[in-house]
């Protein structure tokens, strides 16, 4: 829903989209950061395999991997959504500036 020829309410259209935008961008960042956990955990496990055998501590190893494992699924989910949500909304401000002059002399690339 595009608003018609209302300068203020086109702008304040854009800078909702904007903040959504900046919204999206923050998860992004939380899953890129959740996704380097499992990676971190394993090079301590690997730097540290020399002190334990892992035969003998499969009941911690095992819900480590786990939850490794949800932590990488759960990070990638969060990067693909933010991406999808992204290219969405930079979408509807192609539109809105496409429609109208006002923003289109505003938003120039």
């Amino acid at each position: 829903m595009i608003p018609e020829n209302d300068p203020s309410q086109i702008y304040n259209t854009v800078t909702l989209l904007l903040s959504e935008k900046r919204t999206s961008l923050s998860v992004l960042r939380t899953a890129i950061a959740i996704f380097t956990i499992p990676s971190s955990v394993f090079t301590i496990l690997i730097a540290t395999s020399k002190f334990y055998d892992i035969t003998k501590n499969l009941y911690f190893v095992i819900p480590l991997l786990l939850i490794c494992l949800a932590l990488t699924v759960l990070g990638i989910y969060l990067g693909i959504r933010s991406f999808r949500r992204l290219k969405e909304i930079d979408h509807k401000i192609h539109e809105i500036k496409n429609k109208d002059e006002y923003m289109n002399d505003i938003l120039e690339e």
